[in-house]
């Protein structure tokens, strides 16, 4: 859980954003609720390395440099996030990871690195395997817990072979301010349920609650699906100018509690679940099962024409036998 600075503010990112982001997740009790990671994404580094192979942050958006940065994040109790590419650009072309893990990571640990999205761009048809896993065994290498979210966008079928490399990993392309792009992301994750668990979780990408492109109630189920799916709850919004309404989406502790029960079980869908009513976003419930028992179940209407509602019982969600129920 935690803040990062693309969905907002792309490549427009200077060192004041992820400052006035850090004051403002103290200020609104967000961390709290469990978001603890300030992440900047890309275009905090320059197109080209030093002389010495190092990656260099650009010193008109980040004057101070990335330890001083990661010292004010750490002073106020919060971690680190930093971005790079496992290709030999980032996707918006500045210096990338691939064939300087080694070098990188030693940078990353030195300035206090806490967390590291690792993007596909500039890949040089190089296999995702070879190239996650060299950045895997860089960062272990340094002896910093340093929490790698793998950003391959499901490509070469992520799910089989991140889960022993990374600590999440995307399963789907960025995510898009709007509801098709939610759903998108959804059902993308939510069609390999089955492979994501403690210590390797599916990653549907980023939120945009606050981000304007959605309704209040898109909003609201957007969060809710996240917490259904385990994902990463990573906000994407300026938190110096979100809503009240959308920042009580993202304190919403019931559903917070469900995302981060420890046993982890990804939930899927029980009711509606062919292919057709996939396709035509058919009203469907998921569900999964909680740490004490319990069920955790999601009821959403993909779309709000035509809806006469659900009827269930427990048994078709995981629960004891027992009366029909409607939603």
């Amino acid at each position: 859980m935690g803040w990062n600075s693309w969905n907002k503010f792309a490549c427009n990112i200077e060192e004041k954003h992820l400052k006035i982001a850090t004051d403002k997740v103290i200020e609104m009790g967000l961390d709290k609720l469990g978001y603890n990671y300030i992440n900047v994404d890309d275009c905090w580094q320059l197109e080209e390395r030093d002389l010495n192979g190092h990656v260099q942050p650009d010193p008109k958006a980040f004057p101070s440099g990335m330890k001083s940065l990661a010292d004010y994040v750490h002073s106020k109790g919060l971690l680190f996030g930093i971005y790079s590419s496992a290709g030999t650009k980032t996707c918006e072309g500045r210096a990338g990871g691939l064939h300087h893990e080694e070098i990188d990571a030693k940078d990353y640990a030195s300035w206090g690195v806490d967390y590291l999205k690792y993007d596909n761009c500039y890949n040089d048809n190089v296999s995702a395997l070879e190239r996650y896993t060299a950045m895997r065994d860089a960062l272990a290498a340094t002896g910093r817990p340093i929490f790698y979210s793998i950003c391959n966008w499901g490509d070469e079928e992520t799910w089989k072979w991140a889960p022993s490399v990374g600590n999440s990993y995307r399963i789907s392309g960025d995510i898009i301010n709007d509801w098709e792009g939610v759903e998108s992301n959804f059902f993308a994750a939510g069609n390999v349920a089955w492979e994501a668990g403690p210590g390797n979780w599916n990653d549907p990408d980023m939120l945009e609650v606050g981000n304007g492109g959605l309704t209040l109630e898109e909003e609201k189920t957007h969060f809710a699906l996240w917490a259904l799916l385990k994902a990463p709850l990573i906000i994407g919004a300026d938190l110096d100018k979100i809503s009240a309404e959308s920042l009580e989406i993202l304190k919403n502790e019931h559903l917070i509690a469900v995302n981060q029960d420890p046993l982890g079980k990804q939930g899927y869908c029980h009711i509606n679940c062919d292919w057709f009513s996939g396709l035509l976003r058919t009203p469907q419930i998921w569900a999964g099962p909680l740490a004490n028992g319990d069920q955790a179940v999601v009821a959403v209407n993909w779309r709000a024409l035509d809806y006469s509602g659900l009827s269930f019982t427990p048994d078709q969600v995981g629960l004891a036998p027992g009366k029909a129920q409607r939603v």
